[in-house]
């Protein structure tokens, strides 16, 4: 232990810092226990799925060009189904981002007339141009999709009324954002969103109903799709990666939305027969293998962050005791210098560009000025450590990702050193 203190301290981490640090650890020995027990059911089900469909090393040959007949892309998509408990998936390199799989989702399930309905409030940012709430080229709005949104009451409930009523024949498709985004609502639980999509289905049962699952996935043991999403969309950079995913998306469905999705993102009459791996079938499949462990340190670094600012008097959300959904801890700071110096300790504890100084700057998609705090290895990877948010009050950053525990805690108490040092924050 005297030596462990003494590496901190070395690395700019004081023994006032650490020791507060594991005073806040004692109380969530429970809470961690608990973690580790989901975590151990969803590592369960994915060795489950891969055993089942005889994953081999023969899954793992690179394939180029057309990547006709690739036996491991189609696996791992047997794999992913199987997973998620949905009739067919489509896991790709070539989705570039989880906007993009949401982009693909969408467009793929909606034609000119339909109408798009968010029943849980204003998507996050870069969603608003895909939609065209905020214009831009290529939108749907631009191809004659209608939107819509009931925003959510202010408790952060369904607005089930304001729902009912917004709901018409021309609704199509219902978006529902399981995560908060850039907003400091609630994250939804699985139960929850399965009690929001059974009402939506009462009313209209044709309807589609997709569930952006971004940083959501394995912090339960079930997934929207086992509670009625016709579609569940997230990135692989993000929790089911595992952290060793360099790239790609994936869409867990229905077989009829599914196969829309990839004529979408290949071309009609091709579909899912195109598309070569490239020679990343062995870290996408040992991502998947990963991500319920790596999710589960992530999640312990999220509870451990509310834990620190909570009582420093910070407004935390989820806050330090309440259940959680999702990986990300939006920590509300106050002020922009606040939001650097978090970031800047967030940067500091990183393995990569860790002598980097994070700053805001005009990022694509965003209204806002965003700082970004993240050395990865790979590049925007929010399922490693990182923490982003835009410069607009309540001045919230969002706190993410860490590939291991230890580096989540480390990347906690190296941004609260940081405000300690620019007088934000006294212990």
């Amino acid at each position: 232990m005297e030596q462990l203190l003494e590496l901190y301290n070395a690395m700019g981490i004081s023994p006032t810092v650490y020791n507060y640090g594991e005073e806040a650890l004692k109380r969530l020995t429970d809470r961690f226990a608990a973690i580790d027990q989901i975590a151990e059911h969803n590592q369960a089900k994915v060795i489950s799925a891969m055993q089942k469909n005889r994953v081999s090393a023969a899954c793992f040959a690179a394939t180029t060009g057309y990547g006709y007949d690739d036996v491991g892309r189609d696996n791992l998509e047997r794999v992913y189904a199987d997973v998620f408990h949905t009739e067919a998936a489509l896991v790709r390199p070539q989705i570039t981002c989880g906007t993009h799989a949401l982009t693909v989702a969408l467009s793929a399930n909606l034609l000119p007339g339909d109408e798009l309905l968010s029943p849980v409030g204003l998507p996050y940012d870069t969603l608003q141009e895909v939609i065209g709430i905020r214009p831009s080229p290529c939108s749907l709005a631009e191809y004659g999709v209608s939107y819509r949104q009931v925003d959510l009451l202010e408790d952060g409930t369904f607005d089930y009324d304001g729902i009912r009523a917004a709901i018409n024949k021309k609704t199509k498709l219902i978006t529902i954002q399981r995560s908060k985004g850039y907003a400091t609502r609630p994250t939804f639980s699985v139960s929850q969103i399965g009690e929001l999509i059974a009402f939506c289905k009462s009313i209209k049962p044709d309807v589609t109903v997709m569930v952006d699952n971004c940083y959501g996935e394995f912090v339960e043991t079930i997934e929207p799709s086992d509670v009625g999403a016709d579609m569940v969309v997230g990135s692989l950079i993000k929790n089911p990666g595992g952290g060793l995913a360099p790239i790609g998306g994936y869409i867990c469905g229905t077989q009829a939305c599914v196969d829309r999705c990839a004529f979408r993102l290949s071309a009609p009459g091709l579909g899912q027969e195109v598309g070569a791996n490239l020679g990343l079938m062995t870290s996408l499949y040992q991502g998947f293998f990963l991500a319920p462990t790596v999710v589960a340190g992530a999640e312990k670094g999220a509870i451990f962050a509310a834990n620190l600012y909570e009582p420093l008097g910070f407004r935390c959300v989820p806050n330090a005791t309440e259940s959680r959904h999702d990986i990300i801890q939006a920590v509300e700071l106050g002020s922009e210098e606040g939001m650097i110096a978090f970031c800047k300790g967030i940067q500091a504890a990183a393995p990569v560009d860790s002598f980097a100084t994070p700053l805001p700057w005009d990022m694509p998609g965003y209204n806002d000025k965003v700082i970004m705090a993240a050395g990865a290895f790979v590049q925007g990877s929010s399922i490693e450590l990182s923490a982003d948010g835009p410069i607009r009050p309540p001045y919230a950053v969002y706190f993410q990702g860490g590939l291991t525990w230890y580096h989540a805690k480390l990347g906690i108490l190296m941004s609260l050193q940081k405000m300690v040092d620019a007088g934000l924050v006294k212990l």
